[in-house]
């Protein structure tokens, strides 16, 4: 069923990846997904393409008030998928309303979007990378009696990056000044956050509560 237009775009969506050419002869599209988490792509029943923004040119003609890249709207189109598979490391599709090579390549650039109700469920200790980012991290308090809970906050994290071995949780550093104060970023003398890699492996990372937001690690912030 075609479904190119005939959709609002939800408030869930998550980019996971870039069209860069056109597959074959017949429409379909080649993906490079973001990260190694392509069978997201795979099990989607829609994918939502967002129209990349065009190259700033000088002197272009906006409202008064407003920049070119303000003017500018992105459009979200959403495309039943009819057949997908993967193509090395790259993933390769047939979308409903995309029917010949040439329109598959006008949409090189476009990035391309699923529901996060579309993915499917996670299996045992596997967590979507998605998940990760906001939740706040905690080191081990034991280390010193004279700690509370609180104290041991070490920061949320900002991103997971992939160093090849396994995913890396880049942190910003986060400090409280009570209890019930809101954690502020903590800062160097340039006025930079702070930040700290995590690796995310079971050595070192002792709990995962994706609902109430939290992770604990004992990765030496020394390290």
């Amino acid at each position: 069923m075609a479904v190119n237009g005939a959709l609002t775009a939800p408030d869930d969506l998550i980019e996971l990846g870039r069209i860069i050419s056109a597959y074959g002869i017949r429409g379909w599209v080649k993906v490079q997904p973001h990260s190694a988490q392509a069978e997201v792509l795979r099990a989607a029943p829609i994918w939502w393409l967002c129209s990349p923004a065009p190259p700033a040119h000088f002197g272009a003609k906006v409202a008064a008030g407003t920049t070119a890249s303000a003017a500018w709207k992105p459009v979200m189109q959403a495309h039943a998928v009819k057949q997908v598979r993967p193509q090395g490391s790259t993933v390769v599709a047939d979308l409903e309303g995309i029917a010949d090579r040439d329109l598959a390549e006008s949409m090189k650039g476009y990035t391309v979007h699923v529901s996060r109700k579309d993915f499917p469920a996670a299996q045992g200790e596997e967590y979507y990378w998605i998940d990760l980012v906001g939740c706040m991290v905690y080191g081990d308090a034991q280390a010193d009696d004279s700690q509370d809970a609180q104290s041991a906050l070490i920061g949320q994290v900002a991103e997971v990056v992939d160093n090849g071995a396994h995913a890396l949780l880049r942190v910003t550093r986060m400090e409280q000044a009570s209890p019930s104060a809101e954690p502020v970023a903590i800062l160097d003398a340039k006025d930079r956050a702070v930040e700290v890699l995590i690796p995310f492996v079971a050595a070192h990372v002792q709990h995962v509560d994706i609902a109430a937001r939290r992770i604990d690690t004992d990765w030496p912030l020394d390290f």
